[in-house]
Order: C-alpha cells, then structure tokens, then sequence
C-alpha cells in the first residue's frame, strides 16, 4: 500500500495492499478502507467505519466523527461507505446514534460535492449526486439517482425520492416524490416530472408521460391527498413508476412536498 511518511495511521487500521493514503491523513484504529480507494490529502477517518473499493476521498474531508447529538454517549456506532462514491473537498460525515439504528451508510457511485453534511444516521442509496453546501439533518433518507441542488437543507426524517431532483437553495420539511422535480425556493411546488433525469437513465416516453399526468393531478388539480390518488388510480395507467409512486404517498408519515 502506498502511505505517505506524513500520514499518521493507526496500526490496527485494516487498509488494503492498493489503498493509497495522502499526506497528513489521520486514519483510526477501527477503520476499514477497501482497495484502489485514494485518500488524497489531509483526510480524517475515525469511528468504527468501513470504506469499500475504488472511492476517492478529497482533501480536507472527515468521515466518521462523533454526531452533533447531545442524546450521543458514546455509544459503539458506525459508519458505512460503498463502492466508487467521489468524496469532495470539506465534505463532513457523522457516524449514527443509538437512536437511528446505529448506522449512517451510504452506497455506490454517489458524487458529494464540496460542502455536503450528512449528519447522524443518514441513509444514501447509489448513484446520487448531492451539489455543493447541501445539508442533511439526521434520519433523512435519499433513494437511488436523486439529485439535490447546491446549499439545500433537509429536515430531520425527510425522504428524498428515486430518481427525483430538488432545486437548488431548497429548504426540504417534507418528503420529496420520487421521480420529481421539486423546489422550494419561494414556494413549495412540484414541477412535474424529472423528465430530463428518467431519460438519462433508460425510462421509455410511455413511462414517463403517466407520470407527468400523476403530477399535474397531485400539484395543479386542487384536490387533496386523497382525492388526487384515487383520481390517479382511475384515470392514469397504472405502471410500475406510477405504483411506486403511489406507494410513496401512502408511506409519507410526515407528508410530502405538494
């Protein structure tokens, strides 16, 4: 493994032959890195924390760190990074509390533009891309391919959709639909559907115009929850996105951004 002579590296640290560790890193001793993962320079790992393969870490970014939780005691949590995620400049990621299952995790091929706080026990799927200064609360929860603009903040046990896109300088307090494009810099609104987005990444027309048609219902049809969906249901073809769509509404305790 390549080390730097100014990194400092804690002997039980369990660090792959082809890992490579920059200078003035500091690497703990319950740290786990997988291979071909590069940290560049000046990068703090500690806590209990496992970094998969072919991740790249930029400088000055901290991973692990006790959570900004006075309920915290202490307690033996962890953290958990996947495979081919780009960790960008002063990005800063907190292991979880007792509270939140223990666990912050984050999956693969993620893009953490410079800035990005994910604090205490955070869920990040794969293949997100979370823009300069984004901000996340504990417990919030992002699926695969979301995209959230730079220096949004999001609220304590907010969902962020599969495949949805927030718009910068967003302030997120509810749940984001899946497959949306929504923002809140002025009101809350949904835009319709992130159809630029679902192109990109394989969604047929006939996928993606009912999906469209589901929005305009839920956002510009001036009727509540309730009525929205079961106009929906009866006047929309029932395809696999709009079920899961459905089935997000029906699982958003707190709500969802309308």
């Amino acid at each position: 493994m390549a080390i730097h002579s100014t990194a400092i590296v804690d002997p039980k640290a369990e660090i792959a032959a082809d890992a490579e560790i920059g200078p003035y890193c500091v690497v703990g001793s319950d740290v786990k890195i997988g291979a071909r993962t590069q940290l560049m320079a000046h990068v703090f790992l500690e806590g209990k924390l496992s970094i998969g393969e072919d991740n790249v870490f930029f400088p000055y970014c901290s991973c692990g760190v006790a959570p900004q939780d006075l309920k915290y005691k202490g307690e033996a949590s962890e953290t958990r990074i996947g495979n081919g995620n780009k960790i960008r400049e002063f990005v800063t990621i907190h292991r979880g509390t007792e509270g939140g299952g223990l666990v912050t995790a984050i999956g693969d091929e993620n893009l953490l533009m410079a800035y990005v706080h994910v604090a205490h026990d955070v869920m990040i799927g794969s293949h997100t891309i979370l823009a300069n200064g984004v901000t996340f609360a504990g417990h919030v929860t992002v699926d695969d391919y979301a995209n959230v603009g730079g220096l949004s903040a999001v609220h304590q046990f907010v969902r962020i959709g599969a495949h949805s896109m927030v718009g910068s300088r967003s302030v997120i307090k509810q749940n984001v639909l899946p497959f949306s494009i929504t923002a809140t810099q002025h009101e809350s609104a949904i835009y319709g559907a992130n159809r630029v987005g679902l192109q990109r990444h394989g969604f047929a027309q006939e996928e993606i115009e009912p999906l469209q048609n589901a929005f305009r219902i839920l956002g510009h049809a001036n009727l509540n929850t309730t009525q929205a969906m079961a106009r929906i249901e009866e006047e929309i073809p029932q395809t696999a996105a709009v079920k899961e769509l459905m089935a997000f509404i029906r699982g958003s305790e707190r709500g969802f951004i309308k």
